[in-house]
């Protein structure tokens, strides 16, 4: 998700830093519970996964209706469960994310009061196919406890079968609901198993608006029944495409999925005459997805839609199709194809560098700026520098946190971070003139005051600027400072380290701490501990420029405690210009100061410091002027 903006908090001088000149941390400060992984044998101090390392999984089977003018989600849910813990489990935890719109629900924020709901209607409910008593369900909002009949010991399976119901809000769009009449974004619509892990046993974390999900890695077969002229778009592959598309839109499909060029699946004329789905009253649309975190699906009976695709594994000739899909009245929209393409091509050959992991990726004309897997929910934007970077932002997040299986519940600087790096290197390669300061501001102007806390702060213990800060632009800086530190090409081994290790699984902090610091082959502790761990502020100044000989000394001082790049602009008495810089490395030992030799003979005029994504908490001290 991105974070639309916050208001920044006023600067604190605070009298109590830590000092910069702290040595190497040799070791990272970690949990007494986190710790436990490793005597377990779960995760190993190495950033591998522990040779009893274990993961729960599931299979769903969804059928599930939805009515677009009474906006009624009305379904069943197969669910094969396997327990792979060494636990013996005597229930079930499950999470009914929609009675967020329950009446009485804690909610981060407000919503129409139109949108309050009795919550999900659990109508029938057997596990093994043995009837539950709804009625004695204990159900607490967003969490529901479903009691077995017997024990579900390891390796054993339970099978649950479900049927529901429930209204998608319509006027209070958070991540899901209606659109616009003829349109609606259908997420969180199905009742899971939520994660039980080697770290905290059940999730049972009650959603609230704020924090984000964290799932099991499972597999889904969905049948969508919408009336004729809803096109449904989806998490997985659409397997009946010839059953529930006319003749002429099932092939275009079929052609965008091997051709580079853009393909107009759904023209604006087409749009608005139908005549695109199957002529029954009802059409029902069947899904397929494997190893994926979440299973969402959209819907319209208006919306343009373009699509093309592109090799991204040049071994296998693999390819993605990637979809904009939108409402031909926002024209902003038009060059999201684009905007999703050329992302979809700098993920897998420049950064992170590695081949997109699904089949498609469908951006979708929504109300919010939010992800999930295979799918984007993003609202119209002002601006073409505003629709590139949540664009690229979004389908960034297919990595970080679906392909990784980030708890985003507790570390949403696990996921953010890495979206917001991936935006403002991806942004710059779709618009190079742009230059994307997402977040830098608000870090400098709150650094180190009461609002901001370390990263390492679970993101359940944090709201607002603290949340904000700490899921987006400092993790972000802390990966960017790194990547600089150790090169384009170290960087990606020690990135691709980290994800050969917990693709599939369920990293937490120290398995990224760990196998970054193992896939560059060098401790970087050091880092790891001021910037993610330790309280502090960014703040360099220009303590001198003195002629040496044939050239000049440049000081630059650490007042500050948070390490930082120095780059420095130096303009000389002939209008010329020069740029100079160091990364973080050479405030590793605790140095206070470091000096930069320009050498030649032309006078200074001004040096100044400093750049787009090195914040500063005081900047007045930045510029050198000449006599």
């Amino acid at each position: 998700m991105r974070f639309p903006g916050l208001l920044a908090a006023s600067l604190f001088a605070l009298s109590t830093l830590p000092s910069l000149a702290q040595q190497t941390a040799p070791q990272l400060p970690i949990p007494r519970n986190l710790q436990a992984t490793y005597t377990k044998g779960t995760r190993s101090p190495d950033g591998k996964p522990g040779p009893n390392y274990w993961q729960n999984t599931a299979d769903y089977t969804i059928k599930v209706s939805f009515d677009p003018t009474t906006r009624r989600v009305a379904g069943t849910v197969d669910i094969d469960y396997l327990n792979n813990s060494p636990e013996s489990l005597p229930r079930l935890l499950f999470k009914l994310y929609p009675n967020y719109y329950q009446k009485g629900a804690p909610r981060t924020s407000r919503i129409d009061p139109a949108d309050e709901t009795d919550g999900v209607n659990i109508e029938q409910l057997s596990v093994n196919g043995q009837a539950v008593d709804t009625d004695k369900l204990l159900i607490q909002h967003t969490n529901m406890l479903v009691p077995l009949p017997q024990l579900l010991t390891t390796k054993q399976r339970a099978k649950v079968s479900i049927t529901y119901s429930y209204t998608l809000n319509k006027g209070s769009h958070m991540r899901t609901g209606e659109v616009e009449p003829g349109a609606a974004f259908v997420a969180y619509f199905f009742p899971r198993v939520a994660v039980f892990d080697d770290i905290d046993g059940w999730n049972d974390f009650a959603y609230n608006g704020q924090q984000e999900f964290y799932n099991d890695f499972c597999s889904f077969k969905a049948d969508i029944t919408v009336p004729k002229d809803f096109v449904v778009w989806a998490t997985g592959d659409l397997t009946n495409a010839d059953q529930v598309l006319t003749k002429t839109y099932a092939k275009r499909l079929r052609e965008a999925e091997k051709k580079d060029a853009v393909v107009s699946i759904i023209s604006p004329d087409e749009a608005q005459r139908r005549g695109i789905t199957a002529p029954n009253a009802q059409n029902t649309w069947h899904f397929e997805a494997q190893d994926v975190t979440d299973f969402v699906f959209a819907t319209a009976d208006h919306y343009v839609w373009q699509s093309t695709s592109l090799v991204v594994d040049p071994a296998t000739k693999r390819r993605t199709r990637v979809d904009a899909v939108y409402s031909p009245k926002h024209k902003d929209y038009q060059e999201v194809i684009d905007f999703g393409r050329k992302t979809v091509q700098a993920m897998s050959y420049t950064f992170p560098k590695w081949p997109f992991p699904y089949s498609h990726e469908t951006v979708f004309d929504g109300l919010d700026q939010m992800e999930y897997p295979m799918m984007v929910n993003d609202n119209p934007v002002e601006t073409r520098e505003d629709a590139i970077t949540l664009t690229d932002h979004e389908i960034f997040h297919t990595m970080f946190p679906f392909y990784m299986g980030i708890n985003e519940t507790k570390y949403g600087w696990m996921d953010e971070g890495w979206a917001t790096i991936g935006e403002w290197l991806i942004s710059s390669i779709i618009e190079p003139k742009m230059s994307d300061d997402y977040g830098v501001v608000p870090y400098a102007q709150s650094a180190a005051t009461e609002v901001d806390v370390p990263i390492t702060t679970l993101s359940t213990q944090q709201t607002g600027t603290a949340f904000f800060l700490n899921s987006y632009p400092k993790p972000a800086f802390g990966y960017l400072y790194v990547k600089d530190l150790l090169g384009d090409e170290l960087f990606t081994k020690a990135l691709h380290t980290y994800i050969q290790n917990w693709h599939g699984k369920h990293p937490m902090p120290y398995d990224f701490f760990n196998s970054m610091n193992a896939g560059a082959g060098r401790n970087l502790n050091w880092f790891w501990q001021r910037w993610f761990f330790d309280g502090g502020y960014p703040d360099l100044s220009i303590q001198s420029v003195t002629k040496q000989g044939a050239g000049y000394d440049v000081t630059v001082e650490a007042k500050g405690t948070k390490p930082v790049p120095v780059d420095l602009t130096i303009t000389y008495a002939d209008g010329s210009t020069q740029q100079a810089h160091r990364n973080i490395g050479v405030w590793e030992t605790g140095a206070r100061t470091v000096t930069v030799n320009l050498p030649g003979d032309k006078a200074v005029k001004q040096v100044k410091l400093g750049s787009t994504l090195v914040p500063d908490s005081y900047t007045r001290d930045n510029v050198w002027e000449g006599q």
